[in-house]
């Protein structure tokens, strides 16, 4: 498995969890603590969110394609851009999993 595989998961892996937080922090302004321009804010967000966790579904579908995960190990991994700051906990356990992987499957260094 290439390492470019589990850089792109993890880079959308931050991105989609910084997302889905920033969006609950939106919500509570919005719907909690009535703040003005929360209404824009939330429809901004959840735009960015929605479109870059399709994103995020790909490239993990694609690493978990590429480790050969069962079908139980890729749900958990999709659905952690769902729940606000488990991708980040979810992406640095299959980072520690994988870059033992990532490491044995590189090429070798040619020598000179």
């Amino acid at each position: 498995m290439e390492k470019s595989v589990l850089t792109r998961y993890r880079v959308m892996a931050y991105v989609t969890g910084v997302l889905l937080v920033l969006l609950c922090l939106c919500m509570i302004g919005k719907y909690v603590l009535d703040i003005d321009g929360a209404a824009d804010a939330t429809r901004v967000v959840s735009i960015a969110h929605g479109w870059l966790y399709v994103v995020y579904l790909v490239f993990a579908f694609d690493l978990g394609s590429k480790a050969k995960w069962p079908v139980g190990k890729q749900l958990w991994v999709l659905l952690a851009g769902t729940i606000p700051t488990a991708a980040f906990f979810v992406e640095r356990k299959i980072s520690g999993e994988l870059e033992a992987k990532v490491a044995q499957d590189a090429p070798a260094p040619a020598k000179a």
